[in-house]
């Protein structure tokens, strides 16, 4: 089963927010999913950003394949690098 991560819309008309989930890729956007792993608020920018970083870590190393947007979502909170996607390395 490919898994993505991928944004699952919600909100109203004009006034969208979207929940971060984990989902087969066959599925329908706003579709079945198989874990929330977050909530992005476009309007109110990365104040309203709730992302479980430990879950989405587990995703990625479990070969869940981020969107286009999940991905520079993540390069901007800090859970990717910004060259190429990768995995920030922590520091010992």
């Amino acid at each position: 089963m490919a898994t993505k991560i991928r944004l699952k819309r919600m909100g109203s008309k004009r006034r969208p927010f979207y929940r971060l989930v984990v989902a087969d890729s066959r599925s329908p956007r706003d579709g079945r999913f198989i874990e929330e792993i977050g909530v992005y608020d476009p309007l109110h920018g990365l104040d309203r950003t709730k992302i479980d970083e430990e879950r989405a870590r587990k995703w990625l190393a479990q070969g869940a394949q981020p969107t286009d947007t999940v991905r520079s979502l993540f390069v901007r909170v800090g859970i990717l690098n910004k060259s190429k996607g990768q995995k920030n390395q922590e520091e010992a």
